[in-house]
């Protein structure tokens, strides 16, 4: 499934709409943490992130990582200096009302399974 269906069918916000126009990159699991050093250790390149975590680090752990995507559960919103570093890292922002509990549940049922490294 690429990213912009997902976004479509959990009607998630996009914080980077400049990097909508910019081809259908395809996520190929999905990973949940707050824990960043836990996410570098266990998310496969690829994935979409579930975090509450809303600062710098998690731009730089995705890049590092090889993340399609973030997804901030709970209605957060990163800073605008976070947003514009995604955006220069080509690092899609969503952001959604659900809990990471309720999102999770949701990329399973797209059909994205979790993976560990």
């Amino acid at each position: 499934m690429n990213i912009s269906e997902l976004s479509g069918r959990l009607r998630l916000l996009s914080l980077t709409p400049e990097l909508e126009g910019q081809g259908a990159l395809d996520v190929t699991n999905g990973y949940a943490s707050d824990l960043l050093s836990d996410v570098l250790a266990n998310a496969l390149g690829g994935a979409v992130l579930i975090t509450v975590q809303v600062h710098m680090n998690v731009i730089a752990v995705s890049v590092h990582a090889g993340l399609v995507a973030v997804i901030f559960s709970n209605g957060r919103l990163p800073d605008e200096p976070v947003r514009a570093k995604a955006v220069g890292e080509k690092i899609r922002l969503y952001s959604s009302q659900d809990s990471s509990f309720e999102l999770a549940g949701k990329l399973y049922e797209c059909g994205l399974r979790g993976g560990r490294v």
